[in-house]
């Protein structure tokens, strides 16, 4: 599947050192570096096309775009990998309320993400695939846990033996309890008969009447959730055999650790015999009007919607980066106003003949992104510089400042 397209990323100016990245692993709560590596596998997850590219998912792919530019700007090869669950229960739950086919619903949607990412300046992925495209992956990733006797029938479906790895569960670091709860609001069915365990997750549900279906070796039918992106990041990332972990980072909005990442990780340990990565990195959630945004309460904001009325782009992901990616946050009006403001002033100060110091500035973005993405610590420095700059302040290199505005923070001035 084909995925957009942005101006290349310049190479940095500046001799800054760029430390290693540190980010927060989910599995553990602590910072841990990326380590200094010259290639790197990030699988990060995409989005399922019933409705716009809302606010929420702008949060989570702005936070791994600036991954992937810390990275590229310390020369190293990132082969970033997203899917889109271009077939699902709820995509066909939204074509049949609509009374529309669901290929033309996912087409529409996906052309939307596609033109917001763009717009965004979101570095595409090397590999952009769909979980349609990735039904000979899912079958073949069956067979092999099927191999390690960790697939079992209900009815005519298959179903995933989640506790044949010892250690599920230390993703997500749930209790039973809250598992069974996240597991029955996020797609799971810890009630249905004849499942060992009620944590087990689908891999292949067969056919059903009026939806879609496709031949397999396990049937005719389609793929569960889970082992969709299990199947694309190990055939897409092709991970190193000389490597500890299958690869580096999986990432992805908070509400993927349970049960989507946990279920993923468990199904790559078996197929591999190793833990699938080094590290899990989540995105916080956005919230509207005091509760967190998204399709089944109806409060979103979409970008695509934002840009209609004028937004600019720059003032959307200036807006997003006010608090630090693992907060949940609210969004307003007034947020993206004053980010506009923000906006003007930099493009003002930008526009100088003469500014103030930019290599301290410039180090500072460095430092403060190699932590953990501390953007508010940058772009209040960013700030400082020009309100400095139109006070007459002088010492600073425009041009260099420009540069790493735009390597590091994805934003053309």
């Amino acid at each position: 599947m084909k995925s957009w397209h942005i101006d290349d990323v310049p190479a940095l100016k500046s001799d800054v050192e760029l430390a290693p990245l540190y980010l927060t692993n989910s599995a553990t709560s602590l910072k841990q570096s990326m380590g200094s590596k010259q290639h790197y596998r990030i699988y990060v997850c995409g989005i399922t096309p019933y409705d716009a590219t809302h606010l929420g998912h702008a949060a989570t792919y702005l936070t791994f775009d600036l991954v992937n530019r810390y990275l590229g700007a310390k020369g190293a090869t990132v082969d970033y990998v997203q899917n889109i669950t271009d077939i699902d229960d709820p995509l066909l739950e939204r074509a049949n309320r609509d009374g529309v086919d669901w290929r033309d619903l996912a087409e529409k949607q996906i052309d939307l993400f596609r033109n917001d990412m763009q717009a965004l300046r979101v570095i595409p992925p090397k590999d952009y695939v769909g979980a349609v495209e990735a039904i000979p992956l899912v079958s073949a990733a069956i067979e092999k846990l099927d191999d390690k006797e960790s697939i079992y029938p209900v009815d005519t479906d298959l179903y995933f033996s989640v506790k044949m790895d010892p250690d599920f569960g230390s993703r997500s670091n749930l209790e039973q309890d809250q598992m069974l709860q996240i597991f029955s609001e996020r797609g799971g069915d810890p009630d249905r008969t004849g499942k060992k365990d009620p944590l087990d997750c689908l891999v292949w549900m067969s056919k059903r009447v009026n939806e879609p279906s496709w031949p397999s070796p396990q049937g005719i039918g389609r793929p569960g959730w889970h082992i969709e992106c299990t199947a694309i990041a190990m055939k897409y990332l092709q991970p190193d055999p000389a490597e500890e972990f299958l690869i580096d980072l999986q990432g992805g909005g908070s509400d993927l650790i349970f049960p989507h990442h946990e279920m993923c990780a468990t199904q790559a340990k078996i197929i591999s015999g190793k833990e699938f990565a080094a590290n899990y990195v989540h995105a916080g959630m956005i919230g509207l009007n005091g509760e967190k945004m998204s399709k089944s309460k109806g409060n979103l904001v979409f970008v695509s919607i934002l840009l209609s009325q004028g937004a600019d782009p720059r003032a959307i992901r200036w807006a997003l980066m006010r608090e630090n990616y693992r907060t949940d946050r609210a969004w307003s009006a007034e947020l993206l106003a004053q980010a506009h403001i923000s906006i003007k002033k930099m493009t003002r100060a930008l526009a100088s003949s003469e500014v103030a110091a930019t290599d301290p500035v410039i180090e500072l973005i460095a430092r403060r992104l190699s932590d953990d993405l501390d953007t508010p610590s940058i772009l209040a420095a960013l700030e400082l510089w020009a309100d400095q700059t139109i006070s007459g302040a002088n010492g600073g290199n425009c041009d260099s400042l420009i540069n790493a505005i735009d390597v590091f923070l994805g934003m053309k001035f």
